[in-house]
């Protein structure tokens, strides 16, 4: 029996990507004014970042209806596939919840919906690695089961321009924000097992850059497991940023362009690490 991946949009694996994996991808929607786009689908990053930059009013984000999980999970069922979905965080989102209400209107047997406590590239490598083991051909109980286990070693550091966008999007509170009000100070911010806030600050963008690629060193990366880069915005300082990160920690599986919804919270000029701790 197959085994069918599902994933939400915010793990940034365009439809392409998806299709050349095997994966099906559910898209959460990105809101400016009266106008919804499915992120990763009716809107690239490019295209959102560029928007952003022009709209006087930040945009909104909403999880997707339990409808399109379903209708991948019933197209998995009729093809004798079971399914593996790995979600963003619970605390960051209602998808998981959607996604959860889908697997019991389908009858809930052979679906496992897995809240990956991470978004992004935290929750692109727990794909990876999900893909990495049905390729092995493990059963989907035995998949779950692993990404179950290992998901809470996952961790994600990322220096921000500013902080602004998350308490804008109620992500962190007002007090929280504050510590990235000085002038070129740069907030560091971590998640992990859903848990989101602001580690420290750091004077200037290349010393923030060095030191988040540090305090993942200290924390032990597991290079055995899939390691992911990630940016929002433009990417003139991701390319620095990239071969810093080469030269600290050495080559990384992925990297990726993050897009809309994560971006609409955290707004451009981020540059992220996501890696699981060593055992």
């Amino acid at each position: 029996m197959g085994v069918r991946i599902v994933t939400d949009s915010t793990a940034d694996i365009s439809p392409e990507e998806a299709k050349r994996l095997g994966i099906s991808v559910v898209p959460l929607r990105t809101i400016f004014g009266g106008d919804v786009y499915r992120d990763g689908v009716d809107l690239t990053p490019e295209e959102f970042y560029a928007r952003l930059a022009k709209s006087e009013k930040l945009p909104t984000t909403a999880q997707p209806p339990p409808q399109e999980f379903e209708e991948i999970y019933r197209e998995a069922m009729e093809k004798g596939e079971q399914v593996v979905a790995i979600i963003i965080s619970g605390v960051l989102s209602g998808t998981v919840q959607s996604a959860t209400i889908a697997r019991n209107n389908c009858g809930g047997k052979d679906i496992r919906v897995i809240d990956s406590g991470s978004t992004t590239i935290g929750l692109r490598i727990l794909v990876d690695y999900a893909i990495s083991l049905r390729n092995k051909d493990y059963p989907a109980a035995d998949i779950a089961d692993t990404i179950e286990r290992e998901k809470d070693r996952v961790n994600l550091f990322a220096v921000v321009d500013t902080l602004e966008y998350l308490k804008k999007g109620g992500r962190l509170s007002r007090t929280a924000a504050f510590a990235g009000t000085l002038l070129d100070v740069k907030p560091i911010i971590y998640l992990n097992r859903g848990d989101l806030g602001v580690k420290t600050k750091v004077r200037g963008l290349k010393n923030a850059q060095m030191k988040i690629l540090q305090m993942a060193k200290e924390d032990g990366i597991d290079m055995r497991m899939p390691i992911s880069i990630g940016y929002t915005g433009g990417r003139d300082a991701f390319e620095s940023y990239s071969k810093l990160c080469e030269e600290q920690i050495g080559s990384v599986s992925l990297t990726s362009a993050i897009g809309s919804v994560i971006g609409t919270h955290v707004g451009p000029g981020a540059l992220a690490i996501a890696y699981f701790r060593k055992q």
